[in-house]
């Protein structure tokens, strides 16, 4: 697990090797992550979008984003967590994720920026 605190909001992220797939004739490796967003500050706080860099040792890097996580948008009071999962798939045994989610903090209205921990994306057998 990794773990990263930006302006009091932690997130820690787990990865899972799920297998390889055939998808559109060519084979990928899935990977399952689940994310964890607690709220270690004292306002309340709502997530509003998310971006990803997904780098993939085979592919040029890709870019994704977008509102919210999973289809919503959390509010994380104080003291609370938000957990999630997630997949992605990659073509090469070896890859990694960073990114960061865009925030608003429901009680001043002022939007910040939250960093997620840079995540390999590799199986054991691959890690030598």
């Amino acid at each position: 697990m990794v773990q990263l605190l930006t302006r009091g909001i932690r997130v820690s992220v787990k990865v899972f090797f799920e297998g390889t797939y055939f998808k559109n004739y060519k084979l990928n490796y899935s990977y399952a992550y689940e994310v964890t967003i607690e709220n270690q500050g004292e306002e309340l706080v709502q997530l509003q979008s998310r971006h990803w860099n997904i780098f993939d040792s085979l592919r040029p890097k890709s870019i994704i984003y977008g509102e919210g996580v999973v289809g919503k948008k959390p509010i994380i009071q104080p003291g609370k967590s938000y957990t999630y999962s997630s997949m992605c798939l990659i073509s090469s045994s070896l890859g990694a994720m960073v990114g960061h989610y865009n925030f608003i903090n429901l009680a001043t209205a002022r939007k910040f920026r939250v960093y997620i921990p840079k995540f390999r994306l590799s199986p054991a057998f691959a890690m030598n």
